[in-house]
């Protein structure tokens, strides 16, 4: 295991009707003026809006409020924020909704206090050190941007998809009601499993030895994942599976799972660019995507898709070719995001093969990190490979 440092500051209010208390907890955490940011339609639809309004009013907090984030959050939308935040006086950024709402609300805070253009932060020209304060209401299981310093933002122009990180844009408090999880589609809700579960992949192939206990709480988060997101699938309103996956997310991101060993990052940098060409669900993206990537780095360390194979997918152990059972590893992990209705190629995610070398080019691969180091090459073979990928 290798030296770390873990900070987790974030409260975690978990719970039903949760929501209600918001007004305090933006008070407790020094907020005088909130912009309370949130997505489309089904946060004021389903009264959310309303209840977090009620409880700011509530507790002597005004607001003013930015609705409108797009699934992938637009750099647009966070220019707009910054001028709200700045004109407004807001001194606290609470987010109402998924990733996206959550990511946008910590690229606003990084902006009203940056003298520079804030995606300085996701070029790589400058990196984050102080922000504005930012609270969370969560409405989807995915992105894990609830306990993380980290946000993904997409520049319209170009269409660039990249992250930002740092501990100063870690939430001060998260409000996480499974029940708020409850009227989302299957489709969403499967996306954000396998947002999760990519989070933990991330993690779990390392070329770190020895790390026993952050393996086996990944393969606790994976095994929680597999059980419970079919039981959503099938029955949307079954609390207490909502409650295990809503928790899992925070617990998958906020890198628990992930301290004192090296991580990979390569299939979230390799489907950031389909995401950003053909504007799917990031973790529709990361079904295609990661699959094919265990594919093409399997052979770096066998044995290590061989762990995956047998305690996460209950796969026979085949000591006579390890390689038979980290293939079937990785079909099992396949057949098993097939099964709960994400799509496993191109044709499936309305991708095309022809775009390959355009998403080669903007993603510039052969930065020398990862499980594997990937370049151009390595990358455009992983993409042919998620194209033609079947079950």
């Amino acid at each position: 295991m290798e030296n770390f440092n873990f900070y987790s500051p974030t409260e975690f209010v978990f719970g039903k009707d949760r929501e209600n208390e918001v007004g305090a907890l933006v008070k407790k955490h020094g907020g005088s003026k909130v912009l309370v940011h949130f997505g489309g339609g089904s946060a004021v639809k389903s009264g959310l809006i309303d209840r977090v309004k009620a409880s700011l009013d509530a507790a002597g907090v005004p607001h003013v409020e930015l609705g409108g984030v797009h699934p992938n959050p637009l750099d647009t939308k966070v220019y707009e924020g910054i001028e709200i935040c700045r004109k407004e006086g807001v001194d606290f950024i609470l987010a109402v909704g998924g990733g996206s709402s959550i990511d946008s609300a910590k690229a606003i805070a990084m902006g009203v206090v940056y003298e520079g253009d804030f995606w300085d932060f996701y070029s790589g020209k400058a990196a984050p050190a102080k922000a504005l304060p930012v609270g969370t209401v969560l409405t989807i299981a995915a992105a894990g941007s609830e306990g993380s310093g980290d946000s993904v933002i997409t520049k319209e122009e170009g269409m660039l998809k990249r992250g930002a990180g740092g501990d100063c844009l870690r939430p001060r408090f998260s409000v996480l009601n499974p029940a708020l999880t409850c009227t989302l589609p299957a489709y969403q809700t499967a996306c954000g499993a396998t947002d999760i579960m990519a989070h933990v992949f991330e993690r779990y192939f390392t070329n770190t030895t020895e790390v026993e206990i952050t393996d086996r709480l990944c393969e606790a988060v994976l095994c929680t994942m597999v059980k419970e997101t079919p039981r959503v699938i099938a029955d949307p309103n079954n609390y207490e599976a909502r409650a295990n996956i809503m928790w899992a997310g925070m617990v998958a991101h906020n890198n628990i799972v992930g301290v004192g060993r090296g991580q990979d990052w390569n299939s979230h940098a390799i489907e950031h660019e389909l995401s950003g060409m053909y504007d799917c669900a990031h973790g529709a993206g990361l079904a295609v995507i990661m699959p094919a990537w265990m594919e093409y780095v399997m052979n770096h360390n066998v044995m290590r898709f061989c762990q995956m194979a047998t305690r996460v997918f209950g796969c026979a152990m085949n000591f006579e070719n390890p390689a038979e059972t980290a293939k079937a590893g990785i079909k099992a992990f396949r057949s098993f995001l097939k099964s709960i209705g994400m799509p496993i190629n191109f044709a499936e995610l309305g991708a095309k093969e022809e775009d390959i070398p355009e998403m080669v080019r903007k993603l510039n691969p052969g930065n020398g990190w990862g499980f594997q180091p990937l370049n151009a090459d390595d990358v455009t073979k992983v993409y042919q490979i998620a194209a033609k990928a079947t079950v």
